[in-house]
C-alpha cells in the first residue's frame, strides 16, 4: 500500500468513525481568524468565552485595535497567554485595517489559494495553520490545516516521516498525500482532530479502542509489543 493509498484508507475509516460533515462556514472570516489566534494552547470552550467577552466589551474591530492592551488581555484571559495574544490580535487587526481600510476579508474568495496564503501569512503573528483554517473553513479553498492533533495522529499512523518534527512542517507533505478537494480535506482535518482529542491523545493513546489500529505504525511497532490487542 502506498502512502497515498494509506491516507485514503485512513480517511475512509475516520468517516466511518466520526461521520461526514458539510463544509459550511461556521463563522465570518475575521471571527475565524481571531478565534484561531485565541485557540492556541487552550480549549474550544475557553476560546469561545474569550472571543465573546472581547466582542461584548469592545464591539468593533477598530475598538479592539485601539483598546489599552492590558484591558484587551483582561477580556481574553480565559484563552490563556492573554498577555501575548492581546498585542498580537491588535497588530493583526491594525494591519488589516491599514491595508484594506476595513475588515472585510471576502476578497480572499477570489484569490488563488497561494495568493490568499501569502496575504494572510504576511499579517503579524498569522502562521500557516491559522491561514489554512481561514481559507478552508470560510472559503472552501483546497488546503489542509494541520494542528497538533492532526499532526500527532498522522505521525503515529506513519503518514509523516519521523523527520517532520512540527505541525508547521507537516502541512506540505500531508497535503501531498490527499486529493486536493476541499470537502475531503475539511473532513480529514475535523476527523483527525476529534480522533486526537478522544482516542489518540498525547500522553496515553487509547489504542485498545482505536478504529485505526490496523493501519497504525505506532500501534503495530510499539503498543503490540506490550501486549495490546486491537
Amino acid at each position: 500500500m502506498t502512502l497515498e493509498e494509506k491516507a485514503l484508507e485512513v480517511y475512509r475509516v475516520l468517516l466511518e468513525t466520526y461521520g461526514e460533515r458539510d463544509l459550511v462556514p461556521r463563522r465570518e472570516p475575521m471571527h475565524e481568524l481571531v478565534s484561531t489566534i485565541l485557540s492556541q494552547r487552550t480549549n474550544w470552550k475557553n476560546e469561545e468565552l474569550a472571543y465573546t467577552r472581547m466582542w461584548e466589551r469592545f464591539g468593533s474591530w477598530e475598538a479592539v485595535r485601539d483598546a489599552p492592551t492590558d484591558e484587551l488581555a483582561q477580556e481574553i484571559a480565559p484563552s490563556n497567554f492573554a498577555e501575548a495574544k492581546a498585542p498580537q490580535i491588535q497588530k493583526t487587526v491594525g494591519t488589516i485595517l491599514e491595508l484594506r481600510g476595513d475588515t472585510d476579508l471576502s476578497f480572499l474568495a477570489d484569490l488563488p489559494v497561494e495568493e490568499g496564503m501569502a496575504w494572510l501569512t504576511a499579517l503579524p503573528g498569522v502562521g500557516i495553520k491559522t491561514a489554512s483554517l481561514v481559507l478552508l473553513f470560510c472559503f472552501a479553498k483546497p488546503i489542509l490545516p494541520v494542528d497538533t492533533h492532526v499532526y500527532r495522529v498522522s505521525q503515529r499512523l506513519g503518514l509523516l516521516s519521523a523527520k517532520v518534527k512540527t505541525s508547521t512542517a507537516a502541512h506540505a507533505p500531508l497535503f501531498k498525500l490527499l486529493p486536493h478537494e476541499p470537502h475531503l480535506l475539511y473532513n480529514f482535518h475535523i476527523a483527525c482532530l476529534l480522533h486526537g482529542q478522544r482516542v489518540c491523545t498525547f500522553n496515553a493513546p487509547r489504542c485498545e479502542r482505536c478504529s485505526l489500529a490496523p493501519l497504525c505504525d505506532y500501534f503495530q511497532e510499539t503498543r503490540k509489543k506490550s501486549g495490546v490487542r486491537g
